[in-house]
C-alpha cells in the first residue's frame, strides 16, 4: 500500500497543486536566486503551473471529478509544452523564430554585435541554460508534469 492509496480526492488535488507550486517556485528560485534566466518558451511552461495552483485551491474546497479532470488535461498541455521546448533545445525540430538561433539577425541589431550596454539580451529557446544529468530543465518538467497528470486522473477517479 502506497502513501496515494491512503488519499481521497481532496488529498490527491492538493498533491498534485503541490507539485505545480513546487515547479513554479522552483523556477522562480533558478531564475531570481540563481540567475538562470528563462527563454520565452519556459515562461510558457510556467502557465500550466499556475494553472494548476488555482485548480488545486478550487479543487481543495469543491472536490469534483469534472475538476480533476481540468486538472489533468491541464497538465497534458504542460507536458506538451515541454515536450515541443525539448525538441527545439535538442534541435530535433525548429522552434519558433522569434527565440531561437535561427530567428535572431545579429547584424540589423541597431546596437552593434560588441556594445554589451545596449538593448536587452535575449535568451534562446533553443540553447540548453541549465542541465542536471543531461536533462535540461524543459526535459524534467514533461517527467513532473506526466506524473502530476496522473496525480489528477488518480483524483479525478477516486470517490469524493
Amino acid at each position: 500500500m502506497s502513501f496515494l492509496d491512503g488519499l481521497s480526492r481532496r488529498g490527491l488535488i492538493g498533491v498534485a497543486a503541490l507539485g505545480s507550486a513546487g515547479l513554479f517556485f522552483g523556477a522562480l528560485f533558478f531564475q531570481f536566486v540563481l540567475g538562470v534566466q528563462p527563454c520565452a518558451m519556459c515562461y510558457w511552461q510556467r502557465w500550466p503551473h499556475r494553472i494548476g495552483i488555482a485548480l488545486g485551491l478550487v479543487g481543495l474546497a469543491i472536490p469534483k471529478a469534472l475538476l480533476a479532470w481540468a486538472g489533468a488535461l491541464n497538465m497534458a498541455v504542460s507536458a506538451g509544452l515541454a515536450m515541443y521546448h525539448t525538441g527545439v533545445e535538442r534541435h530535433w525540430w525548429l522552434g519558433p523564430s522569434s527565440c531561437t538561433s535561427r530567428g535572431v539577425d545579429l547584424l540589423s541589431s541597431e546596437c552593434g554585435l560588441l556594445d554589451p550596454d545596449c538593448g536587452t539580451a535575449i535568451v534562446l529557446c533553443d540553447e540548453i541554460a541549465w542541465q542536471m544529468f543531461g536533462l535540461s530543465m524543459a526535459n524534467y518538467n514533461v517527467i513532473f508534469s506526466l506524473v502530476f497528470m496522473g496525480l489528477w486522473i488518480m483524483a479525478a477517479r477516486r470517490a469524493a
